[in-house]
């Protein structure tokens, strides 16, 4: 999840008081119940990071449990999961499956302990599972890209320490196998007396998924679409085709749910996923609108040089590491799906 500015249209009112008063006062959430036999929970963020993931506890005809993006952990800790659960009643031990949206460690990173602690199938799409498996050989083959980005010199060794081949690859946050059950588009998750079908809508990583529980008037979106931020576009590792791209096609795949309570995977619940999925879309073609102007002012720019120009917030000059790598990143990617990538001057 990357927060990038904010877009003019005013973020969806939240369906939850108490998730929005949470994330307004920096707290966390109580548990909630979303629908019968349906809750949700909140886990917090690792190593201080002031946010929390929204776990969803799906509870199938037969009394088992389901997961839906577990959160993070540290050194197997699962605590915060096991109080949410016994608030309504159940335990660890009543979670037979973690559905995961994606390979990300605030949504992912938790399930190996679940799977050690209770023998819960994780269940994730195919293409998360196979960009874990070259995350180091991506993170290697990045350093290639940021040679030629034009960086200033006293960013490099921050860029290639968060984005290249000095990435400390969290591996740790799961373990092999990552998935015990391959997830492809359309497929209905083994939940019983339930129909929650698998929506694949790549761009924020390759293999993202949406979760769609119709009969219960639900769709779980991970950080597809959140309320009020515009999540980073490549974050799950180098992909053959332009994310930005998918991200633009992904969001359309939404237009068929206009009446389905937004279950997000970050801050509260919403309604109209059809209008804030737009607004998300002219985020990133205003976007691409100041890249092409940047390109039309410049004569054979660096990568660099067009981010300059790009009104990121705080400013291109004030990111370093993680930050400045997504951003650079995403202008690239802006040049290529206008067709311009060709006027950007390797360093």
């Amino acid at each position: 999840m990357t927060t990038v500015p904010p877009p003019a249209a005013p973020a969806p009112e939240p369906i939850s008081p108490v998730q929005a008063a949470a994330l307004r006062d920096g707290v966390l959430p109580p548990v909630e119940e979303v629908r019968p036999g349906i809750w949700t929970l909140a886990v917090p963020f690792r190593f201080g990071v002031p946010d929390a993931t929204l776990v969803y506890v799906v509870e199938g005809s037969d009394g088992s449990l389901a997961l839906i993006d577990p959160g993070w952990t540290a050194d197997d800790g699962l605590e915060a999961l096991r109080d949410g659960l016994a608030t309504i009643g159940r335990s660890l031990d009543d979670v037979g499956l973690v559905a995961v949206t994606h390979l990300h460690a605030d949504h992912l990173g938790a399930a190996a302990a679940i799977r050690r602690a209770t023998g819960a199938r994780v269940a994730m799409h195919r293409l998360e599972v196979e960009a874990l498996h070259r995350e180091r050989e991506d993170a290697v083959a990045n350093d290639a890209d940021i040679a030629t980005w034009g960086l200033p010199e006293q960013l490099r060794a921050g860029v290639v320490e968060a984005w290249g081949s000095g990435r400390r690859i969290g591996l740790g946050r799961t373990a092999e196998p990552f998935a015990d059950l391959l997830l492809e588009d359309d497929d209905v998750l083994p939940v019983a007396g339930r129909s929650i079908r698998t929506l694949l809508t790549p761009g924020h990583t390759e293999g993202h998924c949406c979760f769609v529980d119709e009969p219960d008037g639900l769709l779980f979106t991970g950080d597809h679409v959140l309320p009020r931020i515009n999540s980073g576009i490549g974050l799950g590792g180098r992909t053959a085709t332009n994310p930005l791209g998918a991200y633009l096609a992904s969001l359309r795949r939404l237009d068929v749910y206009p009446d389905l309570e937004v279950c997000p995977g970050h801050e509260y619940r919403f309604r109209d996923v059809v209008t804030r999925a737009r607004t998300l879309a002219r985020h990133r073609e205003e976007r691409s609108r100041h890249v092409a102007r940047a390109l039309d002012a410049l004569s054979s720019p660096t990568l660099y040089e067009v981010a300059s120009r790009v009104p990121f917030s705080g400013g291109i000059e004030s990111m370093t590491g993680f930050l400045l790598a997504s951003a650079l990143t995403q202008t690239a990617f802006h040049a290529a799906l206008l067709g311009r990538a060709d006027e950007v001057r390797p360093a």
